[in-house]
């Protein structure tokens, strides 16, 4: 094997269409462009989101409302679902890592306890945020209610 003797494999290139370079090509004259109009221009580029003329989609759909930057998300747990898992396991203490194991929360969440429900149980719960309604349900119960 010599290396005047390599060839690329057989398939493995083709040739590329010659646009516009004479009628004898079969694609001379207009270049595969069409006749007139934008597109047979030089220069053409068209819009992102252009639709022929048809109102396009962003701006058939209206516009409403926003999203507040500085808005933190809480996910909401209620003291009857509380209430469960602490009978169901057996605790006495309540944080957002045990809520995490459990399945009730995703790593990352922001727990607020809400007042949903009744507790019954005298339970230590820490979380980001409590409504006003459970601080009150989880100290009539005995428990205390900690801000992480």
């Amino acid at each position: 094997m010599e290396l005047n003797s390599l060839k690329p494999g057989i398939g493995s290139t083709h040739n590329s269409k010659r646009i516009g370079r004479g009628q004898g090509s079969g694609k001379g004259g207009t270049a595969a462009r069409g006749h007139k109009g934008a597109k047979s221009r030089s220069g053409y580029s068209q819009k992102a989101g252009f639709e022929g003329g048809q109102m396009p989609l962003y701006r058939r759909v209206p516009k409403f409302g926003f999203k507040p930057v500085y808005r933190v998300e809480y996910k909401p747990i209620n003291l009857y679902t509380i209430q469960e898992l602490a009978e169901k396991k057996g605790l006495s203490v309540i944080t957002n890592e045990i809520l995490l194991e459990n399945g009730l929360s995703s790593k990352g969440d922001l727990i607020k306890v809400l007042s949903s429900g009744e507790l019954k149980l005298k339970l230590d719960i820490t979380a980001n945020a409590f409504s006003d309604a459970a601080i009150a349900a989880i100290e009539k119960a005995g428990g205390k209610a900690t801000k992480a």
